[in-house]
Parts: C-alpha cells; sequence; structure tokens
C-alpha cells in the first residue's frame, strides 16, 4: 500500500507528500551487451526485442508483475508478491536458455537477474530508493543465467517455492554502507538451466496431486486415489498425452508455479485440485490450468454425501473426467483460432474444423468437412480428423443438408472405417463409427460400436448419449433413459446439451408418455445451438397431448426456423430405424397440423 509522507521544498519552503510502498523488485541485465552491440549491432537490438516481445513481457505479466522501465540492456520490474517475483525470474532464465538452444555462444541472449524486498518511493509509474539500489546491486553479483535474491526475499519464499538456493554469504558493494547478504539460485542440482520439453503434438496434460484439506493425514490416501484414478481415466483418451503418475507426483507436498511445472514436464495444460472431508460430506474442487499462461480454463467444485468411498472415488472420477474432455477440446480450439494461418499444423487445421463441426450450419459442416480433409493430407495418421470427417457427415444428413445423402453415408462410412483401422482402441474412432451407422439406420450394427467406446473411455459423455440414440431410435425406447441420463451426468454444462434433452424425451415419446416428452423438449429449446428436432419433438407430444394453440404456435416457430421442414423431411432426416417409433414421431406431427 503506498504510503504518503511529508517533505519539505527546498525552493518553496512548502511540504507536499511523497508515496512509499513496500514492493518486490526485480533488476536484469544482459551480460555482455557492450560485445553483442559491437559484433552486431543490428542483429543484437533485434533479439533482445524479440526476447521483451516473446518472453520478458508476457513472463512479467503473467506473473502479476509490472514493467517500470526499460534501460537499453536492462529491466526494472516490480511484484506484489515476492513469490511471483522468484517465479518470474526462474521463468525467464529457463525460457532464455530455451531460445539460446542451436544460437552459437557469441550471440546468446544471457540475463544476469536480481530480487530485492524494500521500500521505494513512488513518482508516477517510476520508482526509487534503496530498494531498488540493492536489486541492482543484487543483479551485478549474479552469474549469468543466475538469480541473486537478498536475505529478505528468501525468508519470505522458504518452503513456498520448489526451488533450489544456496547461501552466498555477505557481500560489500558500492554505495552502501551495510554488506548484503546474497543466496544464489542456480536449476536443480546445480546444473545450467534446461530448455523446455517440447510439446507433444496433441493435447497434453499433467494431474498434480490433489491437496487434502481435511486435516486429517489419514484423509491423504483418498484425495492421492482421486488423482491416480483421473490420470487412468484421461489416460483413456487416445487423443490426449497424460503424464505418468510418478512424475506428476513429484509436485506432492510442494508449492509450485503452474507454468513452470508445465514447462518442466513438457504439458500444454495441467489439472489441480484439493479434497475436504467433514463429517460424513465430501468438497472436492478441481481446475483446468493452461501451462503456458496460467490461466484457469475450467473449474468446478462437487459436494458429496460419503456412503460408500470407493464408489464416491470412482463417481468423483468419471465426473471430472468427462467434464475435461470437453473443456480441454473447446481450449485446443480457440488456440486453433488465434494462430496465424502460415503456422498452422494438421492438429490446428483439425481444430478449426471442429470449431465449424460444433456450428452445425450448412455452410459451416461444409467448410468442416474441407478442413478436415486438408488435415488428413497433412498429417494421413490423423485418427481425430477421420473421425471428425465421420461426424461431419453425420450432421449433414440428419440435418436435411446432403441432397445426395448415399454419397454422403458412404463417405463418412469409409471415414469411420479408415479412423478404426488405424486405431482400433480409439474410444472417438468407434463412436464415429456407431454415430454414422445410426444415419445410415443399421442400428444393430451401431450398438456393440458405441459400446466398445464406453469400454474404451467410460467417461466419454457422448459415447453414452449416441448409444442412448440408438437404442431410443430402434424400437428400444426404455433402455435408451440410462445412457442418455448418464451423458447428462457427465457433461452437465455441455454446449450442446439440449440435444441431450430432446432425445431423452424422444425415448419418453417412444414409450406413450407425451407429457414427459414435452417437458423435456421445452427444456432442451432453453438450451443453445437449437437444431429443427427440438422443435419437432416439441410439435409431435402436443399433438398427442391435443394443445393446438400450442402446437401452432411450436410449427411457426419451426417454419421460421427451417421454412422447408414437412412431416415427411422429419421422416427422412430423423435417424430411426423402427417402424412403429418412426409412426409414433409422425403421427403426432400430422395431429398438431405439421404439412406433409
Amino acid at each position: 500500500m503506498d504510503t504518503p509522507a511529508g517533505v519539505l521544498n527546498p525552493q518553496s519552503g512548502a511540504r507536499h507528500k511523497i508515496k512509499r510502498r513496500l514492493t518486490a523488485i526485480l533488476a536484469a541485465d544482459v551480460v555482455g551487451y557492450s560485445r553483442l552491440m559491437e559484433a552486431d549491432e543490428t542483429a543484437t537490438l533485434a533479439s533482445l526485442k524479440a526476447h521483451r516481445a516473446e518472453l520478458l513481457d508476457p513472463e512479467i505479466a503473467g506473473h502479476n508483475g509490472r514493467i517500470v522501465k526499460l534501460m537499453g540492456d536492462g529491466i526494472l520490474a516490480e511484484f506484489a508478491s515476492v513469490v511471483d517475483a522468484v517465479n518470474c525470474a526462474v521463468g525467464l532464465q529457463r525460457g532464455t536458455a530455451a531460445r539460446n538452444a542451436g544460437v552459437p555462444q557469441g550471440r546468446r541472449i544471457v540475463f544476469r537477474i536480481g530480487i530485492n524486498l524494500g521500500d521505494v518511493i513512488v513518482e508516477g509509474e517510476d520508482i526509487y530508493g534503496d530498494g531498488v539500489n540493492v536489486a541492482a546491486r543484487l543483479e551485478s553479483l549474479a552469474e549469468p543465467g543466475g538469480i541473486c535474491l537478498s536475505a529478505t526475499v528468501y525468508d519470505h519464499i522458504v518452503g513456498k517455492v520448489a526451488l533450489k538456493f544456496e547461501n552466498g554469504g555477505e557481500h560489500k558493494v558500492k554505495n552502501l554502507a551495510r554488506p548484503i547478504h546474497v543466496w544464489r539460485w542456480r536449476d536443480q542440482d546445480g546444473e545450467s538451466p534446461r530448455p523446455a520439453l517440447a510439446l507433444p503434438n496433441k493435447p497434453s496434460i499433467a494431474v498434480l496431486p490433489f491437496d487434502n484439506l481435511s486435516g486429517d493425514p489419514e484423509q491423504a490416501y483418498f484425495a492421492d486415489g482421486i488423482a491416480e484414478d483421473i490420470i487412468t481415466a484421461l489416460s483413456r483418451i487416445r487423443w490426449f498425452f497424460v503424464i505418468a503418475r510418478n512424475s506428476s507426483f513429484a509436485y506432492k507436498g510442494r508449492s509450485v508455479d503452474a507454468r513452470q511445472v508445465a514447462q518442466e514436464l513438457g504439458v500444454r495444460y495441467l489439472l489441480e485440485g484439493s479434497v475436504r472431508k467433514a463429517g460424513a460430506r465430501v468438497r472436492l474442487s478441481a481446475q483446468l490450468i493452461d501451462g503456458a499462461t496460467g490461466n484457469h480454463i475450467w473449474a468446478e467444485r462437487f459436494d458429496r454425501q460419503l456412503v460408500d468411498i470407493f464408489d464416491l472415488q470412482d463417481e468423483l472420477t468419471q465426473t471430472i473426467a468427462g467434464a475435461i474432455e470437453p473443456a480441454l477440446s473447446h481450449a485446443e480450439r480457440q488456440r486453433a483460432k488465434a494462430k496465424r494461418p502460415e503456422n498452422l499444423d494438421a492438429w490446428d487445421v483439425y481444430q478449426q474444423g471442429m470449431s465449424h463441426l460444433h456450428r452445425r450450419t450448412e455452410a459451416d459442416l461444409t467448410e468442416a468437412a474441407g478442413l478436415f480433409g486438408r488435415a488428413i493430407e497433412a498429417d494421413p495418421g490423423l485418427v481425430s480428423a477421420y473421425a471428425a470427417a465421420s461426424e461431419c457427415r453425420f450432421f449433414q444428413i440428419v440435418g436435411g443438408f446432403t441432397e445426395g445423402s448415399e454419397t454422403a453415408r458412404q463417405t463418412g462410412l469409409a471415414m469411420a472405417h479408415k479412423a478404426v483401422e488405424l486405431d482400433q482402441q480409439d474410444a472417438g474412432a468407434r463412436y464415429a463409427l456407431g454415430r454414422i451407422y445410426i444415419a445410415r439406420r443399421e442400428h444393430d450394427l451401431a450398438i456393440p460400436e458405441l459400446t466398445r467406446a464406453i469400454e474404451f473411455n467410460p467417461s466419454y459423455a457422448w459415447a453414452h448419449f449416441a448409444l442412448g440414440l440408438a437404442y431410443a431410435t430402434s424400437g428400444r425406447p426404455q433402455d435408451g433413459i440410462v445412457p442418455i441420463e448418464a451423458a447428462m451426468r457427465l457433461s452437465p454444462h455441455d454446449p450442446f446439451l439440449g440435444q441431450f434433452m430432446v432425445h431423452l424425451g424422444s425415448a419418453y415419446l417412444f414409450m406413450g408418455q407425451p407429457e414427459r416428452a414435452r417437458e423435456w423438449a421445452e427444456r432442451s429449446l432453453s438450451e443453445p445451438n437449437i437444431q429443427w428436432s427440438r422443435y419437432a419433438l416439441l410439435i409431435s407430444a402436443l399433438g398427442y397431448l391435443d394443445r393446438q394453440d400450442a402446437a401452432r404456435r411450436a410449427i411457426s416457430d419451426l417454419l421460421a426456423f427451417r421454412p422447408e421442414i414437412t412431416v415427411s423431411a422429419v421422416g427422412a432426416w430423423w435417424p430411426i430405424s423402427d417402424d412403429r417409433s418412426r409412426d409414433c414421431l409422425l403421427d403426432g406431427l400430422r395431429m398438431a397440423g405439421l404439412r406433409d
């Protein structure tokens, strides 16, 4: 907090106020700057500018710091937290080492860094005083690529950061009457800073040990068990790269910076959480973090009654794993959209295709199909691209967007078969094959494929939903209820939750319960990403309930959404293989007044 203090102005004799605050000060400069400039001024300035834009600025901002000023070869920054300042300094040094990989020794940008905690004078955006001077002296004492801390900083971070420091003793420095006690940072085991591990070519995640907040050491096994089970569950998702338990559990009991851990483990995402048990209740909190920025992508809290601890552990594991997949998918789509076109690889093109696939308009599905084709050309072994291309054909068929629907059915089937051929244990590939079988009204083939998808990944919400859809539209609506409800439980915030709801409602309609069908249809229409099937189900249910006024309004809404829809179009597009179920749906539409 800034503290005003009275100072006498020698010119006027008037007293004016100055501001002071306690802050963590980071001072850094480039080793051998004059030599680098003499050797190649243009290249040195360009390299330093790139370091600032791509590493220093984002690293400091990401640790809640502020750049006070740039001084040619140096930088002065301040932080409200000494932990943030130290973690930032380590991130800068490790990031710089990674950037220097492959650069000739005489052309490398290398920093010294000093950090102090002290009282400073504040004037506008600038800071002055002994606190700044000590940070500058510490920086001069640091080794190239190293960090020097004052004793005050070291005292504040002990037990709060997972870093090793060695006692550098006291040093007498210029313009300071008292000696400075120095603590030096070297990378683990005294090694030089290691370059960051290369990221895998698919989403990578590490599950850190969950904190036990119960105050009872005996509950630590439960927290560990949750994290271990989540690692196992995520490992079943074949398009994830999941760090093994022994590596991620090396951070147990340590206060760590998420970005540092992500760099050390070579992953893009981290999952961390905590468990608190009180009496017969358990509260679990989990957060999915972007390892590059430290930002939260997804966070959720789960409160449960403790009846059977193993059943509870299984439930929480499945719920969290099911929630992470759509959150990670969304994060990957956003990351791909932000990349420049010339920097796109096959995975990025695939993710851009997924962005269009999720919109599900006729134009977007056409665009998605083209992007998936490009991704396959770039990487013929990319299983996810084949599965998504098949899924694209599914939505073109059931959306009524394909005049040559038989061609779409054949193409979708070929793509799904190729995905399974490439990886027979990939849940997404089996899911895609099951879905295209539904579109082809070959439900007897769809059900075993979707069952396999769930076996390979029990947390796969969309596989549960598709299995329920297959049952509901093949004359076994009562068997469709449980899998669709499981999908809704696994992905309660799914952007297409309304689709789950409408097909749960259709199962009830086919079971002869139009009132329950109406309830679910109306609930589905309150969800985003509306499709024509929601209106169709509502209209059919209202037809059976003889609620003509409401049916006319629903028909008007449907025709405003898709003017070309008729009873026969619904019969052609809704993938029902059971004649009685199809007649049930269409008869309700006719009773409601939808034109044939």
